[in-house]
């Protein structure tokens, strides 16, 4: 046993070294493989938030879709408190910006910190009303705190805070590639930490049977409260990394298709899988841009395929995604998480799968 764990530690630290490495490669080389990078760490930032989403959904079993409007209060936290003071004017130039924040400035870390406590303070008000429904009023309901949000930032009586419908630019962005997966790397790693704990126990518990664990003496209320708050917290340091990333943001950026893009990057890695979560956010951001020859015309001996055009790139999408789905009903990892002895099992039983497909195809043409 002692072997074993040993081995895997030293695969482990290979691994870690690798995907270090590539990020080296990829730094020193970030001006002939920026559109790789940029893809890499909106890749790792969606992992940030569907791995917080899974928290409250796949673990705690509340099924939230306000992340959008949390995201929505992380970036704009992050954005008004690292802009530049010199460059302020060039922003707020149709109404000012208001004296108050004017002079505010703070590191990006900090501006992270403070983003995911105030969305996780908004998140403990709102949970007070919404999460003593159930199942899917309480997703229409946070849903509906996600367009009020995305409403008030766009407000014209904001102008001088959100700067309203002109949005905010000249963010700073990552110095580089290795603070950008770090940070998402330590947002992941301090979920699963919490997910380990006595505290995740009580949130699985909750998911399974909610009578049981209150017979066992935990508070219902409490608990939801905590996981809701916590997932907040991380949803809104997410929509931070957003806005360090993007660089320039507005009310449309967190429109509701946000929030389905990251409930399908959970369902697709696995609902209760922290692995499938990161899978699926690479998986889904990867495959998006990786389809985009699909939106230019192509010609062929003179004749224009028709299909070719914009907008047929999500066609092939939704299809590969339905095409994953009808095989991997519970996503990808289901609610199992990656293991060097999983990864053994399954390439050990390629062999005897392909097999088996070999036999099938005999006996049919028998």
């Amino acid at each position: 046993m002692k072997k074993k764990i040993s081995k895997y530690k030293i695969y482990t630290l290979i691994a870690l070294l690798f995907f270090i490495g590539l990020l080296g490669i990829l730094q020193a080389n970030s001006a002939r493989y920026s559109y790789q990078i940029s893809i890499l760490e909106r890749s790792a930032i969606y992992a940030v938030v569907a791995v917080s989403m899974n928290l409250l959904t796949g673990f705690t079993g509340l099924f939230s879709l306000g992340q959008a409007g949390f995201m929505a209060i992380g970036a704009y936290t992050v954005a008004i408190l690292t802009i530049p003071v010199g460059s302020r004017a060039s922003v707020y130039y149709v109404d000012g910006i208001a004296p108050a924040i004017a002079n505010i400035h703070c590191p990006f870390w900090l501006a992270l910190i403070i983003a995911g406590l105030l969305a996780a303070g908004v998140a403990a008000l709102i949970g007070i009303p919404v999460l003593r429904l159930k199942s899917d009023y309480l997703a229409i309901a946070t849903l509906g705190f996600s367009e009020i949000i995305r409403a008030i930032i766009a407000a014209p009586q904001l102008n001088k805070i959100t700067n309203g419908s002109y949005g905010l630019k000249n963010i700073p962005g990552f110095p580089n590639l290795f603070v950008a997966f770090g940070l998402c790397a330590l947002c992941i790693l301090l979920m699963v930490l919490l997910i380990n704990s006595s505290y995740g126990r009580a949130f699985k518990a909750l998911r399974e049977d909610e009578v049981a664990a209150q017979a066992m003496g935990l508070n219902l209320f409490r608990y939801k409260e905590l996981a809701f708050v916590i997932s907040s917290f991380f949803t809104g340091v997410g929509g931070g990394l957003l806005a360090i990333f993007m660089r320039s943001i507005d009310s449309k950026t967190f429109s509701i298709n946000l929030t389905y893009d990251i409930l399908l990057i959970v369902v697709l890695g696995g609902i209760g899988s922290i692995t499938g979560s990161v899978i699926g956010a690479f998986l889904v951001t990867a495959g998006r841009e990786w389809l985009r020859f699909f939106d230019n015309p192509l010609v062929i001996g003179g004749f224009e395929v028709p299909l070719f055009r914009s907008g047929f790139r999500m066609v092939i999408f939704s299809i590969l995604l339905m095409a994953v789905v009808l095989f991997y009903r519970r996503g990808i990892m289901g609610t199992n998480e990656f293991s060097w002895d999983g990864l053994g099992r399954l390439i050990r039983s390629i062999p005897s799968r392909l097999k088996k497909k070999n036999k099938a195809k005999k006996g049919e043409n028998v």
